[in-house]
């Protein structure tokens, strides 16, 4: 999808696969598919969403018109804890992408969805990526999960343990549920930036919720290609940073000398269940 862009296509990446946005070639066409996702993401997740995540989008006025410009908010995004958004032209190599998270940078594609595909698009675009991901970094313990999530991938992936720690990143930088006194939340990027899997994830009777444990996260398998049948519920955002300032070594360890793995509708005995799911989403499909 990306390749269709000439802005793109025009361009050749640095060394660390980033280009520049080129803000002033989005055509009024794209800036028009911008405003209608926002309109409609903003009024779909406005009682869903975390708190943080609505603080964060007016925090970096998002919602101003149009795609946004990164000169206009790196800025304030750098004020408020150091981290800036970088424009990529594609997914990048995972060395690359854990090295811009370990720095405070997070690469966000340029290319933004056609008007066709509002609904579903396979590769993440600039909407998912700087509407979903990055009003959460506005938050300063939430922006340093993600630093330490960068530079414990570079270690990962010096050990061979990418998919695993892909796993923790699934469930929740992408896919994550926060227990709030009111009920449960979204914060992940790729709920909050879908119309569907919104309301989905907190109202279906469908798929399974457990409460957080870093080392079951990282034996479980996701899927990709529709609604997630688990969502991983965490109690704040103090415990995801805490999971993450230990050492992972003796946990790969673990990995590797028990390789019991759960697929997508497993639930242990070891789980907090907060919602046995029906399945039924998923048998639907299947059928």
């Amino acid at each position: 999808m990306a390749v269709n862009d000439p802005v793109i296509e025009e361009q050749t990446p640095a060394a660390d696969f980033t280009i520049a946005q080129k803000w002033d070639r989005y055509t009024d066409e794209e800036h028009a598919v911008w405003d209608t996702l926002y309109t409609r993401q903003v009024e779909i997740s406005r009682e869903r969403s975390v708190k943080e995540f609505r603080t964060g989008l007016g925090l970096l006025d998002l919602g101003s018109g149009g795609i946004p410009d990164l000169d206009i908010i790196n800025p304030k995004l750098k004020a408020l804890t150091g981290w800036e958004v970088v424009m990529v032209p594609h997914l990048v190599p995972d060395e690359v992408f854990f090295t811009h998270l370990a720095n405070r940078r997070f690469p966000a594609g340029r290319f933004i969805r056609k008007a066709s595909q509002l609904d579903y698009l396979e590769e993440p675009d600039i909407f998912h990526d700087i509407f979903g991901h990055v009003p959460m970094l506005t938050l300063p313990v939430f922006a340093d999960y993600m630093q330490a999530y960068g530079r414990g991938g570079l270690r990962a992936q010096s050990l061979g343990r990418l998919k695993e720690l892909a796993r923790l990143y699934w469930y929740t930088v992408e896919f994550g549920l926060i227990q709030r006194p009111s009920g449960l939340k979204i914060y992940g990027a790729g709920i909050i930036s879908s119309a569907g899997e919104t309301p989905f994830s907190l109202e279906s009777d469908s798929p399974n919720r457990i409460g957080f444990d870093l080392e079951r996260v990282m034996r479980t398998d996701y899927r990709i290609d529709d609604y997630q049948q688990l969502y991983v519920v965490i109690d704040s955002f103090e415990q995801l940073l805490d999971a993450t300032q230990q050492d992972f070594g003796p946990i790969y360890d673990r990995l590797s000398s028990d390789e019991t793995r759960h697929n997508v509708i497993d639930l242990t005995d070891a789980d907090h269940v907060l919602t046995r799911g029906t399945q039924s989403y998923a048998a639907q499909k299947a059928g």
